[in-house]
């Protein structure tokens, strides 16, 4: 087979549905099928702009949270929660045991712990001068 290697920068949707199909295929054959869903909750402003919300997956019993961002004017009211406990309650109705998610230093791990998250993992020097963690939590029926 002849091939040729191409590097962009252009983030085309097509290239990655072609690169993550075959991955998605080996997955499936190792693993079994993921069942991965999307998992967004909004945060939407009186006009009914998104404002910020938590953004993520569930997949192989799990709940992946890629994005979660509380406006800073909201910030301090439980929102964060809010979103994290409506994540989490749609994951276990998913039939998921489990979640994780990263954080950088400067932003929120203390928040994540204070609601039974805990660290499993640490990148230092990402970026400079500061760690990015990856955390955990087993989901209940109480969380």
């Amino acid at each position: 087979m002849e091939y040729t290697l191409a590097l962009t920068d252009v983030a085309d949707e097509e290239t990655r549905k072609s690169i993550l199909a075959p991955l998605v295929a080996y997955n499936d054959s190792q693993a079994g099928p993921s069942k991965g869903r999307p998992l967004v909750v909004e945060i939407k402003d009186e006009a009914g702009a998104v404002i910020g919300g938590l953004w993520g997956y569930t997949g192989y019993g799990w709940l992946f949270t890629q994005l979660l961002v509380v406006p800073a004017s909201l910030r301090g009211q439980g929102i964060g929660t809010k979103l994290l406990q409506l994540a989490e309650a749609e994951s276990m109705a998913r039939d998921c045991h489990s979640a994780w998610l990263d954080t950088f230093e400067f932003q929120a791990r203390t928040f994540y712990e204070r609601i039974g998250y805990v660290c499993f993992g640490e990148l230092p020097g990402y970026p400079t001068g500061f760690s990015r963690y990856f955390m955990k939590k087993q989901l209940t029926a109480a969380a």
